[in-house]
């Protein structure tokens, strides 16, 4: 079974919605929970903030640390997923920033996990060329979600 076949089942038995903010990817996380049948009652929408400036006016991520930080960083995409989740009302959320390619930083990806229990963020280094390292980075973020539903029922007191 896809994994996000696989997320979408278990959202579903944990009555449970996923969000999305996505940068580097542009949109695939989404695209891939979309194609999922009964997605519709787990997916409760993403973000494609491929600026800083979207990631500022859509998400709330603040201008001063998109400036201090940069947009590829541990901190940009902790308050993508949190934003993410509490924008769209989301038990889990997952954000994608970093650097597709071309350029001496390639295949730099960070992904943040938002949930009940708490927000992870995971540095990831892809190999490959640009469209490699997106759907390397939408696999993983994918993956990272589905882990962490059982902290987030856990969070909530939930066997």
């Amino acid at each position: 079974m896809a994994l996000e076949a696989q997320l979408v089942a278990a959202l579903r038995a944990a009555r449970m919605t996923f969000a999305c903010a996505e940068s580097c990817t542009g949109g695939l996380v989404a695209e891939r929970v979309t194609r999922v049948e009964g997605a519709s009652a787990a997916f409760g929408g993403g973000v494609v903030a491929y600026s800083d400036a979207a990631k500022a006016d859509l998400l709330g991520v603040e201008r001063a640390l998109l400036r201090e930080k940069g947009a590829v960083s541990r901190e940009v995409a902790r308050e993508m997923a949190m934003r993410a989740r509490a924008l769209l009302a989301a038990d889990v959320a997952v954000s994608a920033t970093g650097l597709a390619g071309p350029g001496p930083e390639a295949g730099l990806v960070f992904l943040g996990v938002a949930h009940w229990g708490g927000v992870e963020v995971h540095e990831m280094r892809y190999g490959g060329g640009r469209e490699a390292v997106r759907q390397a980075a939408a696999e993983d973020a994918l993956r990272f979600a589905l882990e962490a539903i059982p902290r987030a029922k856990a969070a909530l007191g939930e066997p």
